[in-house]
This record gives C-alpha cells, sequence and structure tokens, in this order.
C-alpha cells in the first residue's frame, strides 16, 4: 500500500481544492480558511520556521548552562515528560562555589558539610548524620549536649563548666578552685599535692615561720602572741622590760631576738612560764646596740600554766 496518488486524484476536488480568489489550498477540505488547510495528519522528516501558534502539543523544556546562584527545578514528575515545572527560593545551587543550599534536610548526610552557627542543627531523635566528621571546615560554634570518643586534641584554651573526670599531661587551672570529696584522696598515683599561687585559704596544714615586730617604750610589758608567729623581734628602749606569753602549742619552736638601745640601759625580766637550765635565768646585755637571742620550744600550755623550755646566747654584737 502506498501514499502516491495519481494526478486524476489531485484534481478530483474533494481532494485537492485550490480557492484562488483568497490564495488558499485545502487538502481534503473544500473550503481552506488558512494559506494551506489540512484535514488529516502532515507527515514531514522536518518542519521550520515559529510554532508558537501551534496547540494541542506537549512543550518540552529548554536547558542552558548558567553560573553563580541558581534556582533549581522541581516537579512532580517521576518519569516521562516534563511538562511542567516550578521552582523554590530556599533551594537553590551554585555551580561558582559548586554548593547546594536548603532551609532543611531530612535523612542520612554524608560528605562533607560546612556551615556557620546555628546551620546545624536537630538531635538524634530527628537527624541522621554522618557515620565520621571528616571535612568539617569552618569556625562554626558547637552546642551539644555530650562528647563520646577516643581522643580528643584542642588548641588554645579550654573552658568548660562541670567535669567529673579530668586525666590532663599539662596544667590544669581551676578559677573557682579544686574541691576533694568528702574521705576522698588524691589516688595511689600521686598522694603529694602541690599548690601554686595563694594559699591563704588552705587549712589543716603547718604554716611556714612568720615574724613579728616589737618596739617597747620603757617599763613595759610585752605580750608575745606564739600563736600568731615563730619568730619575734623586739627592739628594747631604755628602761625595765617584762617579758611574758600567750598562746602557742605543744612542741612548738620560737625564737626571740632582743636588741638593746644604742644609749642607755634596757633591763630584761621574763615572766615563770620562761624555764632557763638549772632554773637560772641569764642576765641579758645591756646598751650599746647589743643582741642576744632566746630560744625556747612549748612543754606545756594550758592546765597547770604554760611551760617553755629556754636557753639564751648573748651579745652577738
Amino acid at each position: 500500500m502506498t501514499r502516491a496518488v495519481t494526478l486524476a486524484e489531485i484534481a478530483d476536488g474533494a481532494i485537492l481544492t485550490v480557492d484562488s480568489t483568497n490564495s488558499r489550498i485545502g487538502i481534503g477540505s473544500t473550503q481552506p480558511t488558512e494559506k494551506l488547510d489540512v484535514v488529516g495528519v502532515v507527515s514531514a522528516t522536518s518542519f521550520s520556521g515559529s510554532g508558537a501558534n501551534l496547540t494541542g502539543i506537549t512543550a518540552g523544556a529548554t536547558l542552558s548552562a548558567g553560573s553563580g546562584a541558581q534556582r533549581v527545578v522541581v516537579t512532580s514528575l517521576t518519569s516521562g515528560t516534563m511538562t511542567s515545572a516550578a521552582t523554590d527560593a530556599e533551594l537553590t545551587y551554585n555551580s561558582g562555589t559548586n554548593t547546594l543550599s536548603a532551609t532543611t534536610f531530612s535523612g542520612a548526610l554524608t560528605g562533607n558539610a560546612s556551615g556557620s552557627s546555628g546551620s546545624c542543627t536537630g538531635n538524634s531523635a530527628t537527624a541522621t548524620v554522618a557515620t565520621n566528621a571528616q571535612g568539617l571546615t569552618g569556625t562554626p560554634d558547637i552546642s551539644v549536649r555530650n562528647i563520646t570518643g577516643v581522643a580528643a586534641t584542642f588548641t588554645g584554651v579550654l573552658t568548660y563548666e562541670d567535669v567529673t573526670n579530668i586525666d590532663s599531661i599539662g596544667v590544669v587551672t581551676a578559677r573557682a578552685g579544686v574541691q576533694v570529696g568528702s574521705g576522698q584522696s588524691f589516688g595511689a598515683n600521686g598522694p603529694t599535692a602541690i599548690y601554686y599561687g595563694d594559699g591563704s585559704n588552705l587549712t589543716g596544714i603547718a604554716a611556714g615561720i612568720s615574724t613579728t615586730k616589737y618596739s617597747p617604750t620603757a617599763n613595759a610589758i610585752i605580750n608575745i602572741g606564739l600563736s600568731t608567729a615563730q619568730h619575734h623581734d623586739l627592739t628594747l628602749t631604755a628602761g625595765i622590760t617584762t617579758i611574758t606569753c600567750s598562746g602557742g602549742v605543744f612542741g612548738e619552736s620560737h625564737s626571740l631576738i632582743l636588741t638593746q638601745p644604742s644609749s642607755g640601759i634596757a633591763t630584761v625580766g621574763f615572766s615563770t612560764f620562761f624555764l632557763f637550765p638549772s632554773g637560772a635565768t641569764p642576765s641579758m646585755s645591756e646598751g650599746g646596740s647589743k643582741i642576744d637571742l632566746v630560744s625556747f620550744v612549748v612543754k606545756r600550755v594550758g592546765a597547770g600554766g604554760t611551760q617553755l623550755l629556754a636557753s639564751a646566747g648573748l651579745n652577738y654584737n
């Protein structure tokens, strides 16, 4: 069977009609309304010219390359020919940086992810994240509930509010102090604690040697506070000076330096608290800026009276 026809068939007015008045040709139409009016199917290897006025056909999509920030085409079709499409302002692709941006991601996230503070949110109940953090870049602020890992390396200062265990090979600085719970020790690996800085608030430890200085007036009784210092320095004034004491703890050692005035003589006496060898109170040096040293140990305090075992070294000038 062939589509070829004879001239006789074409001459039939029902097949070919020529409207010379309106310059129209009808094929299968006896009253053509267009320059070429075909009733039936037109078949050709190609068509040229504008197809803007064609109706009843499925339009294709025109694609072109772009650069910079671009919209991503969104369609509801999963297969077949795309007949309609739209764009979403919240879903963009930048060909310059090869970056796909959106307000929310759902599902598993693999590959490299980066962003500024607050751009990555969610928790284990609402987000699935990559199995590792390779490729994270930038300097974001990250807030998490808990971090569990084999090891972590930080550069700079690590600031934290509360921890339960610290294992550090360097110096750990605690601004608010270090608290050891009741009954706990520093551990078997290091029973000795070393403190740096101000120790004025430490209790229950033996303080270092402290000194008190006195410059009594003439004919005065000087009360040496044994609980406030271990070394006592008296610069005497001409006249009579009597030395006594208060406080003290059994076993404490104290020293007392007596410096005579450069002019005149200061006579020194001791209260009965001071016990010298053989019960004989020594005669201290007199005048001329001479220096004597009295050393003593606290033998007893409280009930029964204070006893100080003393000895004197004279005239160190």
